[in-house]
């Protein structure tokens, strides 16, 4: 079906010569003729990129419709910075993405981007999983339908590269890059957007170096919400410590002139700007998008007055560097360029099985799972925090590109005194506290990775982890797989959580949801429990995020960080035997060789379960204790093993009965042929209370040994 504004193009061009007189115009003090050109070719481009994907779309050849028309004056802010400045993109910068290609040579950005909407193979970014605008040669991280969720990483990518060279560390980013993020008017509202500002300014406020662009693209609605008139300058043109620049994206030469500006502003004073640009949504929303539904026709049709590549056609005539013919001369040669090449693109090979879409997660998860913790020694009598402690420790002085950071993380030393001694050890480029926010934390984290350190960051409790999630679900996470593991965000989060700790208590700093985590691919989720184990497990993190990319989550057991005792007050069986040997991701750790019953446990279920497992065999029934340690990748062959050499399994799991870690032991379990009996025990389908009224919802020793004792019946 033909689009609208393709055919109001070419009829309102044609009228620059014959229906009016066009006053000639200076192209300005920033635009040469030939890189107006330049620029209109990048428009020119993604205008037909996004017809031609309309077009495979109607043949159901093409998945994806979300396009840039109305926002090709981006093509200037390319031009703006260097192909070397590192990139995150909105969804609508397909203008953008071309004069960058154009900038960095070597590639064929219309065909990527074309092989991308039919998800082909060849695509060189995601290999076919994603339509995105990224390249690594082009300093392009690729995003997906990103709403706000890539500013922090933006934040961390610029923080780091400052940092990266105060540390004398490698980076692909240059000492004085710009790093650049753009994103919708509707977006700008996003919490996560929010929290990305407010944090690059806490930053720079504070003297660190920050080198950041926000690029709003305003065009006024957010799929069929109205974004109230002025509503974006009105919240930032006026922010302290944060640069404001405008133009309207429909004036290529306002646009070359603000952007230039703006990034010549940051790139000198290493401190965050903000450039806003006022465009246009031209073609809908999408391309199931019914925009009729929801704006009248004649508002639609006013808005085609206001085509950035309209604009652009008129200036170039009206300068006399081209005429109205040849203007449509070039739009119609460039049409037929791109959609050539959409012909030659439509039935490219996809991705045909489920081992082929996977293979950037098999490919990490098999890394990860040979990868071995280097050797660490532990004092005799060390407790889980000390443990922790040591390790991280170790990995400041064998990593020079470590960092730590977080709430309370550096002078206080942590909440519990985890992070005690570190600030003075390894000084405060390498170890500093952040402001209050989760998401911007994470963020960091994940653009710190991008740029050459080994970010180790803290979330305080578990349940402060639910409200940035999306940080490691949708960004962190997703950084291998939809760059078919040319980009790599390698990060360790280390969580102090669970139940069952005594005089600080209540759901927020006694949450046991894992839920959110269990289920992401590609990452790796380790929860030790007693301190032979903690050191060289978060050592094998250290060695899977370095090598690897490797995301790292590392749940820690508050309640263990200081238990001394196992069986009696005194007896130090909870304590470090100064024996700790090297961990492997994946594989997890027995108490025992009994041949009646198998507890496979993790965390404080470990604890509990050796205190039961005591008074099992005082009446006679040999026990086993299976520590996972790794809840992701699951342990697989050890808890089978084990189970089987039973065939009697309990599951101990401290978690809750929906979404708990159980579930998917006992599915391993299922899957695997297993034909012994099982049974598992939770803790209830509830948040955790003040004081002692959370012993009515958590898992006990009681009801672990009832459990066992019925199971042996």
């Amino acid at each position: 079906m033909a689009e609208a504004i393709d055919g109001y193009f070419l009829e309102h061009v044609g009228l620059e010569d014959t229906g009016r007189q066009v006053t000639p115009r200076s192209l300005g003090s920033e635009l040469t003729p030939a890189r107006a050109l330049e620029l209109f070719d990048a428009q020119l481009g993604s205008r037909h990129l996004d017809l031609a994907a309309r077009w495979l779309r109607s043949t159901g050849r093409g998945y994806y419709t979300i396009g840039s028309s109305g926002h090709e004056g981006n093509a200037a802010l390319a031009g703006a910075l260097r192909p070397t400045d590192p990139a995150l993109l909105h969804y609508r910068s397909g203008a953008f993405y071309l004069e960058r290609a154009r900038q960095g040579g070597g590639s064929d950005p219309i065909r990527d981007v074309l092989a991308g909407l039919v998800a082909a193979t060849e695509e060189p970014m995601s290999g076919g999983r994603h339509k995105v605008f990224g390249r690594a040669d082009l300093a392009v991280i690729p995003q997906t339908s990103t709403i706000a969720s890539h500013l922090p990483r933006a934040v961390g990518v610029a923080f780091s590269t400052a940092r990266a060279r105060k540390l004398a560390v490698p980076s692909p980013w240059q000492a004085d890059a710009v790093t650049v993020c753009s994103f919708g008017d509707a977006s700008a509202n996003h919490s996560t957007a929010l929290g990305a500002i407010n944090t690059a300014v806490h930053s720079a406020y504070q003297g660190v170096p920050m080198p950041l662009l926000f690029v709003c693209e305003d065009n006024g609605i957010g799929i069929s919400v109205r974004t109230p008139a002025g509503w974006i300058a009105s919240n930032f043109s006026g922010r302290a410590g944060l640069e404001y620049f405008h133009a309207d994206g429909s004036d290529l030469v306002a646009t070359v002139e603000a952007s230039t500006a703006a990034a010549t502003w940051v790139r000198r004073h290493r401190r965050p700007a903000f450039l806003h640009i006022g465009t246009v949504r031209l073609m809908g929303h999408a391309g199931s998008d019914v925009e009729s539904s929801y704006r009248s026709s004649a508002e639609i049709i006013a808005d085609h007055a206001r085509d950035p590549v309209l604009g652009t056609a008129r200036l170039l005539i009206g300068a006399g560097v081209l005429t109205a013919a040849e203007v449509v001369e070039l739009y119609e040669a460039k049409r037929t360029e791109v959609t050539t090449v959409a012909r030659s693109v439509a039935d490219l090979p996809q991705l045909a099985s489920a081992a082929a879409v996977m293979t950037p997660l098999t490919e990490l998860d098999d890394a990860v799972r040979d990868v071995s913790s280097e050797a660490i020694e532990l004092p005799e009598g060390t407790t889980l925090a000390q443990s922790i402690n040591g390790a991280l420790h170790q990995i400041l002085d064998c990593h020079p590109q470590a960092v730590l950071f977080g709430e309370d993380v550096a002078r206080k030393g942590g909440v519990y005194g985890v992070t005690r001694g570190l600030l003075a050890s390894a000084g405060s480029a390498r170890v500093f506290d952040t402001v209050l926010d989760e998401q911007s934390i994470l963020g960091l984290a994940a653009g710190a990775g991008v740029s050459g350190l080994l970010p180790i960051a803290e979330i305080q409790y578990l349940a402060y982890l639910h409200n940035a999630a999306d940080q490691i679900r949708g960004e962190a996470s997703t950084l291998q797989f939809f760059s078919h593991r040319q980009f790599r965000n390698p990060m360790i989060v280390r969580i102090a959580g669970y139940g069952y700790q005594k005089g600080f208590g209540g759901h927020f700093h006694n949450d046991n949801a894992v839920a959110a985590v269990r289920d992401i691919p590609g990452i790796v989720v380790a929860s030790p429990a007693h301190p032979d184990d903690a050191a060289p497990m978060l050592l094998a993190c250290a060695a899977a995020a370095d090598h690897h990319g490797a995301v790292c989550l590392f749940l820690e057991p508050i309640a263990l960080y200081h238990t001394r005792d196992l069986h009696e007050d005194g007896d130090g069986g909870w304590l470090s035997s100064g024996r700790a040997e090297r961990a492997e991701i994946g594989r997890a750790r027995v108490y025992g060789n009994g041949t009646d019953l198998t507890l496979v446990t993790f965390a404080n279920g470990v604890r509990m379960s050796l205190r039961v497992a005591r008074r099992l065999e005082a009446r006679g029934i040999g026990v086993r204790v299976v520590d996972l340690r790794w809840l992701a990748p699951l342990p697989v062959e050890d808890i089978v093993f084990h189970a089987s050499a039973t065939s009697r399994v309990l599951v101990v799991d401290e978690t809750r009965r929906s979404g708990g870690v159980g579930e998917g032991v006992l599915a391993a379990l299922v899957d695997a042929g297993y034909t012994g009996r099982m049974r598992r025990v939770a803790s209830e389908n509830s948040f955790v209370p003040l004081g002692d009224a959370a012993l009515q919802v958590l898992l006990s020793e009681n009801t672990i040994e009832d459990a066992a004792l019925e199971l042996m019946t």
